[in-house]
């Protein structure tokens, strides 16, 4: 039986429920992972072999759901995994829980591997996290401003009204802002920059009028261009390459040389998951309100996964990755400038992907 035909028949029993956010907390530091056995799931009746049991750890964005569909779908015990997902509401903390060995798989923004290069953590990415241009800045729709260029001129023209930006420090929410800005020939000195550690609270300050301006995620940032409240001003697909990854599967470097079985099987339960998003959205969806993963109505979330630039795939930008860590030294956030090359090992996910 194929992969897809599997999750198929699991799909058939799921209802449909209202989004919601998930809220739970890091685990304690746990040993190296152990085997745990698996529910009888052959046709034939006969029992299966036992499931390597790993965590995963993750914020919320669409290009999670990848590892929630797998999770969800039987895609991950298909490639003989057990994977509990572990939500954290900042990247710092699931960095650290990494770094730590709390966890075994982390993902996060892109460049927080690069934080935890810097300060010698051996940590090892291989694989984007599964989506493209899901990173957005939005603006309130009452000023009128439909581009970058527009905002700009708004500001011109605007002396005295200084924009507020919601945003993370150091983060990869931070930096397309920065480059957004530096290519339309404006500093962020023009606006005020209002900095959070929750990615959920960013949301709720939008909603409520108390910043202008949130570089997000899908699929919260469409939820408030769906409503008619905001307008996309620009997204990372534009301002880097439309493969430049919003977050990353990164892993300890110990693991991807002591069990790259594990990785590969990893990735491949994440290829499994994006299959069914690519080709039956509504499925992932069902999939997904099983899971109450995202506070995001069901349309929503299609309207996100329908507009993404191209189809989930693993394999991320290396040289716009680089140009955003040069960035992240100019600015001082980390001390020297680590080659992306050296953070990154994506020869699993390339084999897999020819």
């Amino acid at each position: 039986m194929t992969q897809t035909s599997q999750w198929l028949k699991r799909l058939l029993p799921l209802t449909a429920s209202v989004f919601l956010g998930v809220a739970c907390a890091a685990p304690e530091a746990t040993e190296a992972p152990s085997e745990a056995p698996a529910a009888d799931a052959s046709e034939g009746g006969d029992a299966a072999e036992e499931l390597i049991s790993v965590k995963a750890g993750h914020l919320v964005a669409l290009d999670m759901a990848p590892l929630f569909v797998g999770v969800e779908s039987g895609c991950f015990a298909d490639n003989d995994l057990a994977v509990e997902t572990v939500f954290f509401t900042n990247p710092g903390d699931n960095n650290a829980a990494l770094a730590g060995g709390q966890i075994d798989f982390s993902t996060n923004p892109f460049t927080l591997p690069f934080f935890a290069a810097n300060s010698g953590v051996p940590i090892k990415t291989v694989a984007a996290a599964g989506g493209w241009g899901v990173m957005q800045v939005i603006i309130n729709n009452e000023y009128g401003v439909e581009s970058v260029d527009d905002l700009v001129t708004f500001v011109s023209e605007n002396p005295d009204t200084k924009l507020k930006i919601a945003t993370l420090r150091g983060d990869t929410l931070e930096l397309i802002l920065v480059d957004a800005f530096e290519a339309a020939g404006i500093s962020v000195e023009a606006f005020e920059m209002v900095y959070f550690d929750d990615l959920l609270a960013m949301v709720d300050v939008f909603r409520v009028g108390e910043v202008d301006v949130l570089s997000h995620i899908k699929p919260y940032t469409t939820q408030f261009v769906a409503s008619g409240e905001a307008t996309v001003l620009t997204d990372n697909a534009e301002v880097w390459s439309p493969t430049t990854p919003n977050t990353v599967v990164s892993v300890l470097e110990n693991t991807l040389d002591e069990r790259p079985e594990v990785v590969e099987a990893y990735i491949a339960g994440l290829q499994c998951a994006a299959e069914i998003i690519n080709t039956e959205p509504d499925a992932a969806i069902a999939l997904l309100t099983n899971g109450n993963y995202y506070r995001v109505e069901d349309d929503v979330l299609l309207t996100a996964f329908e507009t993404q630039p191209a189809p989930i795939t693993f394999t991320p930008d290396l040289e716009a990755v680089q140009t955003v860590v040069d960035k992240m030294v100019e600015l001082q956030y980390i001390e020297s400038d680590v080659p992306a090359a050296e953070i990154f090992d994506t020869a699993i996910v390339k084999e897999l992907e020819k």
